[in-house]
């Protein structure tokens, strides 16, 4: 974690639905514009103003475990507590809820009163905005750092030990390593309920594009201000309303994918390998775009010989793929066949787009 300027984030008690508040973190990346405004006292109000306007490269905002995340001693606690704000005693307290029964519960910061509307939320003694890195680079992912001489109780597991990204359910899985390394990049979380990864879950097609998206905007100086609400229906079967809406229409209105012929799109059916593949091939030139690079894929090694797709609609952009820092690859990592009809598991998906997008940093940074 690397340290910031605190004036540059705020921590806001935002409303969710009619009565609850959820936690939003909002950064003054650069002094272009102001990205929020306060006033009042006790509680000190909040104007989000990069609502107004497209805050790429202005502001920065984080709205769950994928965008912040709790550290104490050094230590990335995101999945044995969860960020939550609570109204309790005419305050909106924000709280790192433990996973465990017999844990304590941590208290953050204060908006010393209730509203409606949006609340700063004061942080406690001790505790201060960080920045998560990776391999020395600064990421988009904001920590709520407690750093004191004062001890605080937290619940480090069972031994005690670090922990973090430790998924007991994905030893000896041929993605462990690309799985922990997705995840402290954040564009994809393991499940807090019971600390697993589940890496042989398939992924739908709107759990896709989230997770795609989620990647794009972790690269250097990017951030794609997807919209929270879609104007429209994005297909016939994607309404405005649902979860995923905003960034399938973002997604289709930037090429990184299609419906059916039948001008559907599926957003629960489970997403296959070759559609997977289509949809990183787009999104790696999408990603290029936004870099000012050259769009096109340039191999970086031999293209795979696939025993299994010569015939499939997709074998040009799993062949290309397979060039484009082993995107594609065999079942498993073994054999010669990659199956392109079968579904694509959670541990794949998160391999191949991170290898996705460190082709991509890789290419920038040339």
């Amino acid at each position: 974690a690397t340290d910031v300027d605190q004036t540059d984030f705020v921590a806001v008690a935002a409303p969710r639905g009619q009565f609850d508040h959820q936690l939003l973190v909002l950064e003054q990346v650069s002094n272009s514009r102001a990205c929020w405004d306060e006033s009042g006292a006790a509680p000190t109000i909040v104007d989000p103003l990069l609502v107004n306007f497209d805050f790429t490269g202005i502001c920065g905002r984080s709205t769950d475990s994928n965008g912040y995340s709790i550290r104490v001693d050094g230590q990335d606690l995101a999945l044995r507590y969860s960020l939550r704000v609570v109204e309790r005693d005419n305050d909106l307290v924000l709280i790192g809820d433990p996973d465990a029964a017999d844990a304590e519960e941590l208290e953050i910061g204060r908006a010393n009163g209730v509203t409606d509307g949006f609340a700063k939320l004061d942080l406690d003694p001790g505790w201060k905005f960080t920045k998560r890195t990776y391999n020395d680079q600064v990421l988009g992912h904001v920590y709520l750092t407690y750093d004191s001489d004062v001890p605080i109780d937290i619940d480090l597991g069972n031994d005690g030990t670090q922990v973090a990204y430790s998924f007991p359910d994905i030893d000896g899985d041929t993605y462990a390593k690309e799985i922990q390394d997705a995840v402290e990049l954040g564009f994809i979380a393991g499940f807090f309920e019971d600390n697993t990864f589940r890496p042989q879950e398939s992924l739908t097609r709107e759990q896709i594009v989230s997770m795609v998206l989620e990647a794009l905007d972790k690269m250097d100086d990017v951030n794609l201000a997807v919209p929270t609400e879609a104007g429209a229906n994005p297909y016939p079967d994607v309404v405005a309303s649902r979860w995923s809406a905003a960034k399938i229409q973002f997604a289709k209105d930037n090429n990184i994918i299609s419906g059916y012929q039948d001008g559907s799109f599926r957003p629960g059916q489970a997403v296959t390998r070759a559609e997977l593949m289509a949809i990183l091939r787009r999104a790696a030139e999408y990603g290029k775009s936004i870099q000012s690079l050259d769009q096109t894929l340039a191999p970086k090694q031999a293209v795979f010989n696939f025993a299994d797709t010569s015939a499939h609609w997709a074998s040009p952009v799993i062949d290309q793929m397979s060039s484009y820092c082993g995107v594609a690859s065999p079942l498993n990592e073994t054999g010669s066949n990659f199956y392109p009809d079968s579904t694509a598991k959670r541990n794949y998906a998160a391999a191949a787009t991170l290898r996705m997008l460190n082709c991509i940093e890789d290419e920038a940074a040339e």
